[in-house]
């Protein structure tokens, strides 16, 4: 029964999108309840390019990290290196072998031939440089910050060395132990070399916060936005691996918390030079609490759109995406008594539904969770509606061919 809906549903486009909002939002957030589909993502790429050249979009940010990111944007904007260059090393989680990805990175360097630097595309990771098993070392963020400190301010200003930093970091391999997701004391985390680093990274933070007016007085905004960037992720990568040395109940909700507030923190420095279309699973993105059941029990935190949100208030935009099958991973038909059956059976490819209009249709009595029978998709809860600004609905994604 799909009385009231189909008058609500809605062609998926910028223009659908933008006029579901009472005002321009400096972060529309479009999430997806799963990774890997690129029906999804190409969904993602027609929204993009029509927020481009319809509303003045500058600027794409996806799940993945934020500083392999950077060889994608050096990439778009400059045309340094190549397109397989920056597929490969310009992405996280295995995203770099998406054609939908490959097509969104093609189409911004494209569009940026020939234009003034303040016209071109960007694209920016939002997650941090960390994997589901394993947080990479924060050398990379930390010396960045530090060699950008050291070339431009008083070297008596710097808190330490760059030999300091090195001999304090030691091997990689100390920071990226596998076995540390599942067992605290194989992290390095908590060792006194780490507590320096906190404190130096400390330093070093507020020492380019400090320094900021020199700083963007003699050298481009790109390299200082760059170098805070490194910041955040030096101690966010730190924070990360203290709290990969925990071993309270309170280990997994801290690394969630963590890794979501290090996503906050890059999507609200992204909405500072301009409107950004962000990509990311329905999960970072939602304003409620987040909650997840795992070994050791129930956990909670703080996404990052709950956290964006909370700084932005009506600036920031939350559109889910549901899908009706994934047939592929055995996500047949929802079932008619759930969202996603009552919006399956009108038919179409996809559509976009005003939230608040879609909770009024349904009533009182909200559909029935859908429970879905693999792991990777996270099927849309009812009972969340009065907390989105809309929904797309994906009928059927194919498998990738």
């Amino acid at each position: 029964m799909t009385t009231g809906i189909e008058e609500i549903a809605l062609r998926v486009g910028a223009d659908a999108l933008l006029g579901l909002l009472p005002a321009r939002p400096r972060l529309l957030a479009l999430g997806e309840p799963t990774h890997g589909e690129d029906a999804l993502l190409d969904l993602r790429n027609d929204v993009f390019r029509q927020l481009v050249e319809r509303e003045g979009y500058r600027t794409v940010a996806i799940e993945s990290d934020c500083l392999a990111g950077l060889v994608v944007d050096d990439y778009v904007t400059s045309g340094t290196g190549t397109l397989d260059h920056a597929m490969e090393h310009g992405f996280s989680h295995g995203f770099g072998a998406s054609p939908a990805n490959r097509a969104l990175v093609r189409w911004m360097r494209a569009f940026n031939e020939d234009r003034a630097p303040d016209e071109r595309v960007r694209f920016a990771g939002m997650d941090g440089p960390l994997e589901i098993t394993a947080a990479a070392s924060p050398r990379a963020a930390l010396t960045a910050l530090h060699d950008h400190l050291a070339a431009r301010v008083d070297p008596a200003l710097l808190p330490c060395s760059g030999r300091t930093l090195d001999r304090l970091l030691g091997a990689d391999a100390r920071w990226t132990e596998p076995e540390a997701m599942t067992d605290p004391a194989r992290s390095v985390g908590r060792s006194a070399e780490a507590g320096e680093l906190r404190a130096l990274a400390d330093d070093l933070v507020t020492l380019f916060e400090e320094q900021t007016p020199h700083l963007l007085a003699t050298g481009p905004r790109d390299d200082w936005e760059r170098a805070r960037l490194h910041g955040r992720t030096a101690k966010g990568l730190l924070d990360y691996h203290r709290w990969m040395a925990d071993a309270s109940p309170a280990r997994m909700s801290r690394l969630l918390g963590v890794r979501d507030r290090m996503m906050a923190g890059n999507l609200l420095a992204l909405a500072e030079r301009g409107p950004v279309l962000v990509h990311a699973h329905n999960a970072h993105l939602q304003r409620e609490r987040s909650t997840m059941r795992m070994w050791q029990g129930r956990v909670q935190w703080w996404s990052a759109g709950a956290l964006a949100a909370a700084r932005l208030g009506a600036e920031y935009a939350f559109v889910a995406t549901a899908l009706g099958t994934l047939a592929h991973r055995d996500v047949d038909a929802p079932p008619p008594d759930t969202l996603e059956g009552r919006l399956y059976a009108l038919g179409g490819e996809r559509c976009l539904m005003d939230a608040g209009r879609l909770a009024a249709a349904l009533g009182d009595e909200r559909p029935a969770p859908r429970e879905s029978p693999w792991f990777g998709y996270a099927p849309l809860d009812p009972a969340r509606l009065d907390s989105l600004d809309g929904v797309v609905f994906v009928r059927d994604v194919p498998r990738r061919p």
